[in-house]
């Protein structure tokens, strides 16, 4: 009885190793992408940059040659201050005061509309990353693919490959 127990014992822990094996053997496939690195090295997220450029270089020239201007007025007022008259100094302040306030708007009203465009294309660059990445993800079977972490080997990542297809989809679009 004693036998036929440690038999029945040995039998059953072999029996559950033999199913362990295959559920350890299998492996989790796993994916990392780079955020950073689409926004730096993707065709679109290049010619996103492009379009904002020269949609916003021409508001950029005008705030940086009205600036100068802004500059020289108030150089000039500094040199001849002294030798103007009261009504007229205080006069030539307060226009300077009110132009330095008009210039302070532009440039942040500039930069509120620069940001607000940036984000509305990163946004986009994003929603095309992502679609890639679900694709490559089923088409792969991924089981995870993870974005942005502290530090990821680099058998893992697959940014150069979401970037491709970046390009690709670019590419088919123009």
């Amino acid at each position: 009885m004693n036998t036929l127990l440690r038999r029945c014992f040995t039998s059953t822990a072999l029996l559950g190793a033999l199913v362990a094996i295959p559920l350890q053997a299998q492996e989790i496939h796993i994916g990392y992408v780079k955020t950073e690195r689409i926004f730096k090295e993707a065709a679109s997220a290049k010619a996103a940059e492009s379009r904002l450029t020269q949609e916003f270089s021409k508001r950029d020239k005008d705030m940086v040659a009205r600036g100068i201007a802004f500059k020289s007025d108030v150089d000039k007022f500094q040199m001849e201050s002294s030798t103007l008259p009261e009504t007229q100094r205080l006069a030539r302040q307060k226009e300077l005061a009110d132009e330095d306030r008009a210039l302070q708007l532009l440039r942040r009203n500039f930069q509120e509309d620069l940001k607000a465009r940036k984000n509305d294309e990163m946004q986009q660059l994003i929603a095309s990353a992502n679609k890639i990445i679900k694709q490559m993800a089923e088409a792969g079977k991924y089981d995870f693919i993870f974005q942005d972490a502290v530090y990821v080997n680099p058998k893992y990542d697959i940014t150069d490959k979401v970037i491709k297809a970046l390009n690709a989809q670019g590419g088919k679009a123009n």
